[in-house]
């Protein structure tokens, strides 16, 4: 299980390259968030909100704790 603090501080920090992505297991959405900074800072605001919300799971699926 992954935690939804870690993600948060990751998303919050270096959001911008991916490294949530990375960390919840999603290399390819990670590799293009890193290309695209953060999906030119859309994407990463997006994710930033999803996770404060409890609406992001890993990519197994599992609900962050």
């Amino acid at each position: 299980m992954k935690s939804k603090m870690v993600a948060m501080g990751l998303c919050l920090f270096m959001g911008f390259v991916g490294a949530h992505r990375f960390y919840l297991g999603y290399t390819l959405q990670g590799a293009i968030q890193l290309f695209t900074f953060g999906g030119f800072g859309i994407w990463y605001l997006i994710d930033l909100v999803m996770i404060a919300m409890g609406k992001m799971t890993d990519a197994k699926g599992n609900p962050l704790q």
